[in-house]
């Protein structure tokens, strides 16, 4: 079972870690390497040069293959959340309870050990830069999770890109200029900071996931683009949508040079491991080698992912790593690569693939990679896959996916399915519906959005995907925004709405109540910020757009310790609509009484 557990002996083994890589470099042994890893999202296999587009140009990310090393065959999830969690855990998501990608099914079990957490007692400083993904609240959060620097945000998508609300260490702060600029600008200061000590950089960007945002000077070139290389069906392909990602890819290419050049300028490049991927397959039809599937499909095309990874000196120029793996490895290889022992008290899904990188496998065994989304399996191996609906595939044979060789292949198709059926009693049962609680009281301050909470009566999200929405429509004193929390420790606790309200709307009373506690205020002055995002926009977007919200002090609350609902109604109702409320916001008088 999960577990709101936090501990402080972090301090301690980050001190004997130290401790021990200083008494090792004086010993003669060699320095650990730093590791920086970068992720794309929503980034497809076919949004690479090196791998044959010639709608653009990525000479940044390119390098990494030729002066290191690129896997043909890299495999993730279908969708975001997931992937980072069997990135930070080295184990299929599903047995770290991640079941989805907002509301509370994207956090990670407090029980997992992370990359972060098998780094830092090593010795390294840790950072996050950009978009986690993996819980939002104390323990949840990055910083509870391993990570000694946290900037970015937490959730799954984010409303505005030019100069955003972000989150720095656990506080709402404002990002400047373009985001992913902006992700860069933080994690390359995190690595000047530490540069005379190991440091592990994870830098996982939130593009080209939509919406569509990116500075003109990378999309100018891209305005009027026909492509010359096209979706497996044209007809699905949107151009403007291909248009926007491939500008937002040359974006992440300029960054990631950035990130290169700063390596070199500290004389740091030959010490550190730098590793690309992304988290899912296209976020849209445009060309992908012929895949079938995109992102949130279990096929090839939304699964297959670029993969390089370049460390001078040790890793040759120009490998490719034609046997399969995915980002269940990416623990084990890591820290295979630097030396340290893996202490997880779980058995890990993934395997080092460091004899592939150094030429030293002799013999490699084929392998079974699963993955999962929605409930629906399938298998890759490194000839065939068998898709959810037990059709076999011969990848090397036939990488579209055109024919299905099951009645050729029998013996085959029967092992797969049959392993596909042990997986899948191991796994289903752990991704039913979620009843974890939103945690609290384990910060001094605890944000619980709105994509965190439910509605009743005629409230409304501002739009359908959930991540960066707020609610509206408060209009009548039976309409509810709940949230489902479980709190650490008894105490007063200052509240705050993070409210809009018009000013013919001024005037409503509204209460927050928990348990037995509860605490109200007339809302007596107008917030009327506009709504922001859609100027920015290339193309027109599902999520909802941004406005400055401005935090309410209800007063002091009683809460305690255990688990309800956390109720925000109107006792009474002066206009047409009480407030849109963006977050509630939690804080423990007490703060010395909280864990860090």
């Amino acid at each position: 079972m999960d577990r709101f557990s936090f501990s402080r002996r972090d301090i301690l083994t980050t001190a004997t870690g130290l401790l021990a890589n200083t008494l090792g470099s004086a010993a003669g042994r060699p320095k650990p390497p730093n590791i920086v890893v970068i992720l794309a999202d929503d980034q497809g296999w076919g949004d690479l040069s090196i791998h044959g587009n010639s709608n653009l140009s990525t000479p940044n990310i390119d390098s990494l293959a030729r002066d290191g090393a690129l896997f043909d065959r890299f495999y993730v999830c279908a969708v975001c959340a997931p992937t980072r969690a069997e990135f930070l855990t080295g184990r299929y998501h599903a047995r770290g309870g991640v079941r989805g990608v907002s509301t509370g099914t994207e956090r990670l079990n407090l029980d997992e050990k992370t990359i972060a957490q098998t780094f830092k007692p090593a010795g390294y400083a840790t950072g996050a830069f950009g978009k986690w993904h993996n819980g939002s609240q104390f323990p949840y959060h990055p910083n509870a999770r391993g990570f000694d620097e946290y900037y970015g945000f937490t959730s799954g998508h984010w409303g505005q890109y030019f100069d955003p609300e972000l989150d720095h260490n656990g506080k709402l702060v404002r990002g400047k200029g373009y985001i992913t600029d902006d992700l860069t600008n933080h994690a390359m200061e995190f690595i000047t900071q530490h540069k005379d000590r190991p440091f592990f950089c994870y830098l996982p960007f939130n593009t080209p996931h939509s919406p569509m945002q990116v500075p003109d000077r990378f999309f100018e070139r891209f305005a009027k683009l026909d492509p010359k290389m096209r979706a497996r069906d044209p007809r699905q392909e949107e151009i403007p949508m291909t248009r926007a990602a491939l500008a937002m890819s040359e974006n992440i290419d300029w960054n990631v040079g950035r990130v290169l050049a700063k390596l070199g300028e500290l004389k740091l490049a030959n010490d550190t491991i730098v590793l690309y991927f992304s988290d899912n397959g296209p976020n849209s039809w445009r060309w992908n080698g012929g895949m079938k599937g995109r992102k949130g499909s279990v096929d090839e095309g939304g699964l297959r992912v670029p993969f390089l990874i370049r460390w001078p000196g040790r890793i040759r120029p120009g490998v490719r790593v034609s046997q399969i793996a995915g980002a269940i490895d990416l623990l084990p290889t890591l820290a295979d690569l630097a030396g340290i022992p893996l202490a997880s008290a779980k058995p890990l899904d993934g395997k080092s693939v460091k004899p592939l990188l150094m030429g030293q496998a002799k013999e490699w065994p084929d392998r079974m990679i699963f993955s999962l989304q929605n409930k629906r399996i399938s298998v890759r191996t490194q000839q065939y896959r068998l898709d959810p609906n037990g059709q076999l595939f011969d990848m090397l044979a036939d990488p579209g996916q055109e024919r299905d060789v099951a009645k050729d292949n029998p013996e085959v198709a029967a092992k797969l399915r049959q392993a596909v059926a042990e997986w899948a009693k191991q796994v289903l049962p752990l991704v039913g519906p979620d009843d974890r609680p939103f945690p609290v009281g384990y910060s001094q301050t605890t944000l619980l959005p709105a994509r965190d909470g439910v509605s009743e009566g005629g409230i409304e999200r501002s739009a359908k995907p959930p991540n960066c929405s707020f609610f509206t429509n408060w209009t009548s004193k039976d309409d509810r925004m709940i949230w489902d929390i479980e709190v650490a420790q008894s105490g007063e606790y200052d509240a705050d709405v993070y409210h809009t309200c018009a000013p013919g709307n001024i005037g409503s009373t509204v209460e927050l109540s928990f348990l037995d506690g509860r605490v109200r205020r007339k809302i007596d002055e107008a917030h009327d910020p506009p709504l922001v995002g859609e100027k920015d926009d290339r193309v027109p977007r599902g999520e909802s757009y941004v406005k400055d919200f401005r935090p309410f002090r209800l007063g002091a609350i009683p809460l305690s310790k255990g688990r309800g609902k956390l109720s925000l109604r109107a006792v009474e109702i002066a206009g047409q609509q009480v407030a849109d409320i963006r977050y509630v916001a939690l804080t423990l008088r007490n703060q010395a009484s909280v864990s860090k």
